[in-house]
Parts: structure tokens; sequence; C-alpha cells
């Protein structure tokens, strides 16, 4: 073939090389016109979701910058409903299940995991998730003993993860004034916090036994993880677990008490430290920290302004709030200061962006695993307090009861083999 005659089709074609169509790439895979780039979403996975997992990873999808993949659960349906949900979101059927959580942690993919297991699993998964070097959302209480606490926070820092408590309100507007008063000089000096709790109760029964459903359907042994044994009962796994002492923690004050002793400490500018002392008083708890100020633990609602109240009292004022956004305060000269907030106290939309984006920055979370530590160990000694039916002293920065080995012997629980941390 002659030079002059050497089309570019022809030294193509002669070179057995395939003249290809010119490339046509979205604009979604560039991040242009607002979409967000794959290389900048956050994958996530999850394990463990049921109604209130659910509820929060709706509000990730919500996220542009998150692309969730897989669920695992050791319930098929929870994994169901939670792949249908993605896969309706996303228009496909890529979300994958898994029933052991291992596998999950395995992928190299998944950088993040959201953890809604039942309370007894919080920790252990967590660490786990950890230790796969996952970034980690936790629902409360993130731990159902002290010593729970001290581990997952010892590891998040370990292994220098992202690690967000879902203690949601303390990302809501209501609950972020109310602290800004009490911590500004506003209400002078406190002298007394309140934090609403749920009715005290501890049961050590079980339910009776009913005939196991298949692994792949319900995995009993899994579900029960580091827990005692017991016999399977359909109750536990739909959620009628709660107040059982092998799956519960702290006599249920933590269900409540992990937001508003969370918040109260907060206010207080206590996130580092905890009460000294704890007095129980019937379905009351009375603490004292080391300056003199008094938190109490106690049911209910004072004003009517939703769930998960808190009261913060100062010598010049006093501010309260609840999950419905409204605020009571008093003098009257505060009035002025109060907004309008709309969002509930139970949305975890603000609480999981702040996650996302300390995922991409590293930096400390509103609930950081040292926050969620001392907070959680508050509630454990008072529930402790409580269980014993009289008042102790607890050391802050040994996190131990000060002379009772009785209550020191609570602050852990053994594991179930072959679980560890």
């Amino acid at each position: 073939m002659r030079a002059t005659s050497l089309t570019r089709r022809k030294f193509l074609k002669a070179s057995g090389l395939v003249l290809a169509a010119p490339a046509i790439i979205p604009s979604s895979a560039l991040g242009k016109d607002g979409a967000v780039a794959p290389s900048e979403k956050t994958v996530l996975g999850a394990i463990g979701i049921g109604p209130r997992g659910r509820y929060v990873l709706s509000r990730m999808l919500d996220e542009p910058d998150v692309q969730f993949v897989a669920i695992c659960d050791v319930q098929a349906g929870r994994r169901k409903q939670v792949k249908a949900m993605a896969d309706a979101k996303y228009g496909n059927q890529d979300c994958l299940m898994y029933r052991d959580m291992f596998e999950l942690l395995a992928r190299k993919d998944i950088g993040t995991v959201l953890i809604a297991t039942g309370d007894h699993w919080h920790a252990l998964a967590s660490i786990l998730a950890a230790k796969a070097g996952k970034d980690v959302y936790s629902e409360k209480p993130c731990g159902i003993t002290i010593g729970d606490c001290q581990a997952l926070a010892d590891t998040m820092n370990r292994y220098g993860r992202v690690f967000q408590a879902g203690t949601q309100r303390r990302s809501i507007g209501n609950f972020q004034f109310a602290v800004h008063l009490a911590r500004s000089g506003k209400l002078g000096n406190l002298h007394t916090v309140h934090a609403s709790i749920y009715r005290l109760r501890v049961i050590h029964d079980w339910l009776p036994a009913e005939p196991e459903p298949p692994k792949d359907v319900v995995d009993w042994d899994r579900w029960l993880g580091p827990a005692p044994w017991r016999p399977y009962n359909s109750t536990y796994v739909r959620g009628g677990w709660r107040g059982y002492f092998d799956f519960d923690s702290g006599a249920t004050l933590l269900d409540w008490g992990a937001h508003t002793v969370d918040l109260c400490q907060w206010a207080l500018g206590a996130d580092g430290t905890t009460p000294v002392t704890y007095e129980p008083d019937g379905g009351t708890i009375y603490a004292r920290y080391a300056n003199g100020v008094k938190l109490v633990m106690r049911q209910g609602g004072w004003m009517g302004l939703g769930t998960c109240p808190v009261r913060f009292e100062g010598d010049e004022g006093w501010v309260e709030t609840g999950d419905t956004g409204r605020i009571e305060l008093h003098p009257a000269s505060l009035v002025r200061e109060r907004k309008r907030y709309v969002r509930r106290g139970t949305d975890p939309a603000g609480h999981g962006r702040n996650f996302l984006d300390c995922v991409k920055s590293r930096a400390r979370t509103a609930s950081n695993a040292d926050i969620m530590r001392h907070s959680h160990i508050a509630c454990h000694a008072a529930a402790i307090a409580w269980q014993l039916g009289r008042k102790v002293a607890f050391d802050p920065a040994k996190e131990a009861f000060v002379g009772d080995d009785e209550a020191n012997a609570m602050r852990t629980r053994a594991l179930r083999s072959p679980w560890h941390v």
C-alpha cells in the first residue's frame, strides 16, 4: 500500500484496531448539574435495621452524596424491607442482603455503617466495624454497660474512626438554643438540670419457648449474640426485648436518658466528666457534680413540651424544651431571643448530615465517642444506684465507684462465647 493512499480509516483497519465512536460521559458521573460524582459519595451499609433504623436510613438516603449498597439483618423480613426501600430509591436491584455481618464488613467498598440492632449488640457491632476500617453511626444506647462504653470509645480512638452516637437532639435547633442559653450565662449560675427518663424497670424472667424458625428466616443464635442463651420467642425479635435485663441497658433509663442526660451534660459544659454521687428516691434519681450542681433524672414531661424534655435552672432564670420544638423560659426578657423550631427531636436528618460531613473531613462529630462515653456512663451509674436501692459515690477520673465492690461488679457483664471485646 502506497503512502499516498494510506488514509486514517485504512490504517486502523490494516492495524486491526477498531474505530470507536466518541464516548459520551453522563454529566452526573462528572458531578455536574447538581449531581454528586460517584468518587465523592459515601458508600454506606447497615446492620440490624428495624423501624427506628429504617427511619434513620431514610433520612440518610435523602442525602445526595450517599450511596447505600448493602443491608445485614438476622431476620429475612427486615432484610427484604430495607432492600425494597433502597432499590425503590435508586430504581435498580443492586442492594445486597446479608445474614452474616462479617460478610458486609469484609467489603472494601463500604466505608461507613449504620448500626441499629437491639441494644445488646450496639457496642460489639460498632467495635467490629471499626476494626474492619469502617466509620460508624450507632443508635443509642451505644453500650449496655459502663464497660461497653469504655471499650467502644477506646476502640474508635485507637483506630481513628469517625463515630456518631444516635443522640440526634444535639443537632436539633430548640435543644441547641436551650443549651446556648444555659452556657451563655443568661440564666445566671446553673444550679439544677432536669433530664426526663422512662419508668425504671428490670425483667429477669424468660418468655415461653416457641419453635425456633429456620436460620435463614431468623438466626436466633446470632440475634442473641453476646447475650446469655435463652429459648426463642417471637416477641423478642419483634422488638419486645425491651426491659429484659439481658438485652436492655440500665433499667431502661438510657432509652430517654441517653438523650436527656447527654443534653444536661452539654448544657453544663461537662462533656468530659460525670456526677460524683447518685441517690435514688423511688422513680427519681438525684445526682451531683463535683461543683455542686444537681442533676435530677425523673419521669415524664413537666410543661407538656413533648417527649424527652429537659430543663435547665439558674439563679436568674430557666429554660425548658422538648421534642415538639416549643420552648418555655424565664425571665420575660429572654422571650425575644426565642425562635420557632419545626424539626421534631426524633428527626435524625441534621445529625446524619453532621456524621457524613465528618466522615469526609475527619473532624469530630456532634456526639463523638468521648461525649457518648461520659453521658452514657452517667446514665449507667444512675441505673446501678437505682438497682441497688442506695446512694453511691463515683470517681469520674477512674470511672469507678468509690469503695463499693458491689456497684463496681455491675460495670460489666460476661459475654456469651465466642463473642468478646
